[in-house]
């Protein structure tokens, strides 16, 4: 399988750790991973953003190891915050996750399920 992260010159340019588009090819796997929030399978909530937005990536990391995949895999990510005054801090943490990744991207500024999460991240896979 491969994948390759393009930006076409004519449109705008990705502003953080992210492409434009991204092709795969030969894959045989796809992985649809439902938004994970902030929250340890036991209920637990951090208080800030930071600490949410880390846990909401480990969930989505658990969820792809679960089938047999890694952030490496990752094609598509959709984050939803809860606010916009977290955009940011959203972006230094996605940057610290995903370090050179760069899969296609999307945020949206929503209200979100439960009022005490700062976040929510769903992803798309390939394998």
């Amino acid at each position: 399988m491969k994948i390759r992260s393009a930006n076409a010159p004519s449109a705008t340019q990705p502003k953080g750790g992210y492409a434009q588009v991204v092709e795969v090819s030969g894959a045989q796997r796809l992985a649809f991973v439902s938004g994970q929030i902030p929250e340890t399978a036991d209920g637990t909530l951090p208080a800030t953003f930071e600490e949410q937005a880390k846990l909401a990536w480990a969930n989505v990391e658990a969820q792809l190891k679960a089938v047999d995949m890694t952030l490496d895999n990752l094609v598509k990510v959709t984050t939803f915050l809860s606010d916009r005054q977290y955009n940011i801090a959203n972006r230094t943490v996605r940057a610290q996750v995903l370090g050179s990744r760069t899969p296609a991207l999307t945020v949206i500024i929503t209200g979100i399920f439960d009022s005490k999460w700062l976040l929510e991240i769903e992803a798309i896979a390939a394998a």
